[in-house]
């Protein structure tokens, strides 16, 4: 798996796209929910999110499927991402084709808890 990994804060932690194999990487390294923020379909080759979402079901892990388009943070996609963070203990992994999407969503994340939402 690669490691370009961009750790956030000591919770979230966003990446580019994964591939099933790389779930129990993901669980050995202590990540307690896989989120991905990718519509599937988006590129040719691009693992399907159900192959993921078994992936960690296999390897004990949450698996939280917020899709968004682009990088215009969705009122669906943030509440998703602040339930994650709320509601985990432990690392949030989160991915899409760069990691550029789901960064934009942890600081719209981060935005809407420090305004007390």
């Amino acid at each position: 798996m690669r490691r370009d990994w961009k750790e956030l804060d000591q919770q979230v932690t966003v990446a580019g796209q994964i591939r099933p194999e790389d779930v129990g990487q993901l669980a050995a390294a202590g990540f307690r929910v896989v989120m991905c923020n990718r519509p599937d379909g988006e590129e040719p080759g691009q693992p399907d999110w159900n192959e993921i979402a078994e992936a960690c079901k296999h390897n004990g892990i949450a698996a939280r499927y917020l899709p968004q388009a682009d990088r215009s943070p969705t009122d669906y996609a943030v509440s998703g991402f602040v339930g994650a963070m709320r509601e985990t203990e432990g690392k949030v992994f989160a991915y899409c084709r760069s990691g550029a999407r789901s960064e934009a969503l942890w600081n719209a994340a981060k935005a809407r808890m420090a305004a007390g939402g």
